[in-house]
């Protein structure tokens, strides 16, 4: 399997990039949402991203990527436990399941699915083991792509051509952290807990506005126009195209450095503090872009703590509400026929009126 392309080496789109990292940061945020041109290193980004986090711990031979310590996660395969998967075995003498602690482990890379766009409901949720069924009439769950992204990424490129419901599907299980299929008599619950990433071109057709009031971030990225950009982007994919493996470990360092910060800031999250006055500043903001319900509120929040962990700082500032004041909130903006500017141009306005 070919190495990633380095994170650290993609020129330029620093604000695709921080966004990727913020969600990173905080899975809870609710996704990043990306729209720009062909070939401006969407997918490339994201893919990148997921390699620089650390593996993670699972047990072994679960199929929804269970914490080893969890408790109440409500998988059916660790809920079960040794004993009833023992049970079918002819031969086999069962024995009591051990305690959740003590099961075997394995490590793994942060999970990155791709949902392509033909996929059917039941590719994506999970469906009866039809194989299984016919073999020996057992009614068995097998698991689609919600469980394979538990603990990981989920990426929808050309996410504004995917079909409604299988993204009213995907954004209700986001949100939830829980995947629920009851059909063809099996009823099945488990855990689904993943940073949801999409990727489009807007030129292509739009998202329904409640269903990008769903997603955390939305960024915006655009071809290069300096000259000296468009050419570092040529040096660097022709080097890594030659030699990905010498590529890598020029750009080792850095993305060393990437990945500490990440750790750090996961670590650090939960003691960041939002004063009171951060906390007026972003109902201000959302007031005067006249943004319905309080999601743009709580965006603005938590994506300004999980900034100021990346950064090391110890509770968040006015710079860091406007640093994700446009990620946050373009994308909840209300259509105004009578305001043809863009929905960056208007939080900037919004934010200079409330002197910001």
């Amino acid at each position: 399997m070919p190495r990633p392309f380095p994170f650290s080496a993609i020129v330029g789109q620093s604000e695709m990039k921080l966004a990727l990292q913020i969600a990173a940061v905080d899975p809870t945020l609710g996704g990043v949402l990306i729209f720009g041109d062909r070939g401006t290193g969407k997918s490339t980004a994201i893919r990148a991203l997921a390699a620089l986090l650390p593996p993670i711990e699972v047990v072994r031979g679960c199929p929804y990527q269970c914490m080893p310590s969890a408790n109440g996660s409500r998988c059916p395969h660790c809920d079960a436990g040794p004993r009833s998967r023992d049970s079918a075995a002819p031969g086999k003498a069962s024995r009591p399941p051990p305690s959740r602690g003590g099961r075997s482990t394995v490590t793994i890379p942060v999970p990155m699915v791709d949902l392509p766009l033909g996929a059917t409901e039941d590719r994506v949720v999970g469906t009866l083991d039809l194989e299984q069924a016919l073999l020996d009439g057992t009614r068995r769950f097998e698991p689609g792509l919600l469980a394979r992204a538990n603990r990981g990424f989920l990426y929808i490129d050309e996410v504004n051509l995917l079909d409604d419901h299988l993204v009213d599907l995907l954004l209700d299980v986001a949100a939830s952290g829980e995947n629920v299929v009851e059909r063809e008599g099996i009823s099945v619950r488990h855990p689904a807990r993943f940073v949801l990433v999409g990727s489009g071109n807007p030129e292509e057709g739009d998202l329904r506005p409640q269903l990008l009031d769903r997603f955390g971030l939305s960024v915006e990225v655009g071809t290069p126009r300096d000259i000296e950009d468009r050419m570092e982007v040529l040096r660097r994919r022709d080097e890594y195209d030659r030699d990905p493996d010498a590529f890598t470990k020029r750009w080792a360092a850095m993305e060393g450095r990437i990945r500490a910060a990440l750790g750090r800031a996961r670590d650090a999250l939960p003691d960041v503090a939002v004063p009171d006055a951060i906390l007026r500043r972003a109902s201000e903001l959302c007031l005067a872009l006249e943004i319905d319900g309080l999601r743009g509120e709580l965006t603005l929040i938590r994506a300004g703590r999980a900034l100021a962990a990346l950064e090391e700082r110890e509770a968040m500032t006015e710079d860091d509400l406007v640093r994700i004041a446009g990620p946050s909130l373009r994308h909840r903006l209300r259509r105004d026929p009578l305001d043809e500017s863009g929905s960056t141009t208007r939080v900037r306005r919004a934010l200079d009126e409330l002197g910001l």
